[in-house]
């Protein structure tokens, strides 16, 4: 089965100010998402406008192992952003930015809609969720009318905490999701349904998750796959 490209990958929502939406699309496509494809390691790049809840888009980053985003290729462009990059980011609002372990992938192709789940787990308890979301929860989701993916991941959280130039340049605090589930299919009310029981308040609170979660559903905008010419 065909689940996401890799064994990490980084999850990035966010905003964009109005006054810089232009700009932004401007540079996320012809730049920035080539710059990032470039680096050794990535693998494909997608970028989501939201269709319900927020922030407004999500981006998702597959690579080949966490210890990409934690090494020297990516951290080099991070820390030296382009004049650009420079311009653009300080259109770039409320991010909530997370670097994955893939914990479980289950995939018969590439959806046009996402739902992105945000968990928490109770101390003690990761173990037990784990156990639920790999065994339980994520095989009911694919089986589900219309899913054509389900993944999950958990954040390094030292890593996703790491101070750079870019982040910087934010000049705001980033969140940093724990546990996230990622839905993909034909349809939103598709990917929609295919979560509510599986994490349902009362569910999660059964197998050590924190009863409050996030959910959001975006609609696909691009999709980028490693080239040989980006590959170098």
């Amino acid at each position: 089965m065909e689940g996401l490209a890799g064994k990490a990958f980084v999850a990035i929502w966010h905003d964009v100010a109005p006054e810089g939406r232009a700009a932004y699309y401007e540079w996320h496509n012809r730049e920035h998402m080539p710059e990032r494809l470039g680096i050794p390691g990535f693998r494909r790049g997608r970028r989501y406008l939201a269709e319900r809840g927020n922030p407004e888009y999500f981006n998702l980053y597959e690579v080949d192992t966490l210890e990409v985003l934690t090494g020297q290729d990516y951290l080099e462009r991070l820390n030296n952003p382009t004049p650009w990059t420079k311009r653009t980011v300080g259109h770039v609002r409320n991010v909530s930015r997370s670097l994955c372990r893939v914990e479980a992938s289950l995939g018969r192709g590439q959806g046009g809609v996402m739902a992105t789940w945000c968990l928490e787990v109770r101390e003690g308890q990761e173990a037990r969720l784990r156990h639920y979301l790999i065994d339980e929860a994520l095989p009911a989701i694919f089986d589900a009318p219309g899913v054509l993916g389900a993944h999950f991941g958990t954040a390094d959280r030292s890593g996703s905490d790491l101070m750079t130039e870019e982040r910087k340049m934010r000049g705001m605090a980033t969140a940093i999701p724990g546990w996230i589930v990622l839905v993909e299919g034909i349809a939103s009310a598709a990917v929609t349904a295919a979560g509510v029981q599986p994490f349902a308040p009362e569910v999660l609170a059964s197998h050590g998750g924190v009863p409050q979660v996030t959910c959001a559903v975006y609609r696909l905008e691009t999709s980028r796959a490693r080239t040989p010419a980006e590959a170098g």
